[in-house]
């Protein structure tokens, strides 16, 4: 693995991303399952065409995800202090080798975990509460953090200030794993095809 230094979000964050699999959208890849996702094809496409054009396309953000990311660091400096530990912020990793993908940890810790932060609305964050597990809709995005940092567990962390939180460790699903490296390694063959198609 190796990681590009830079802040999240800024030019430098985005131009590394270009035409790349990021584990945030391994769920357009595959499902929980390790079946090929129904938005497969446009994610392609996508990156077929960031990587043409060379600019990646920026996603849309609403009002809860701006909001989530305003309390992010409220949410990592409550996880330093409850954990005694110092977390580290890095830009983006990415795989080496024939098939290139990445993520964007919220934060390394140590070296050996890393940490996603969640800032939902409250009605999002109380339905974690009461269901007290690893939220599904994440799946893909925490075991692709994993499999592309090689890491050994990975910390959930569901944050709502005025509530207590959620934190769940996640660990490696190696089967799964096994399943998203290879549809990986077919998507990202898949996409030099539709690159030599379009240019």
């Amino acid at each position: 693995m190796k990681i590009i230094e830079c802040a999240q979000y800024s030019p430098e964050w985005w131009q590394a991303r270009i035409g790349v699999p990021t584990a945030s959208s391994f769920d357009k890849i595959v499902d929980s399952t390790g079946k090929p996702s129904k938005s497969r094809k446009n994610y392609l496409y996508q990156l077929a065409g960031e990587l043409v054009a060379g600019k990646a396309e920026e996603t849309y953000q609403n009002a809860a995800m701006l909001r989530g990311k305003e309390l992010e660091a409220e949410a990592r400096s409550f996880y330093e202090l409850t954990n005694n530990v110092t977390v580290e912020q890095v830009g983006f990793c990415v795989t080496e080798g024939k098939t290139v993908y990445g993520c964007s940890p919220d934060s390394l810790v140590g070296e050996d975990g890393g940490l996603e932060i969640k800032c939902p609305l409250v009605h999002t964050h109380v339905g974690y509460l009461l269901d007290g597990s690893f939220p599904s809709a994440y799946f893909q995005q925490v075991q692709g953090n994993l499999l592309v940092t090689g890491r050994k567990w990975w910390d959930f962390i569901s944050y709502y200030a005025a509530l207590k939180p959620l934190v769940i460790r996640v660990l490696p699903d190696r089967k799964f794993q096994e399943i998203l490296k290879a549809e990986l390694e077919n998507f990202c063959d898949e996409l030099a095809e539709v690159v030599d198609k379009i240019k």
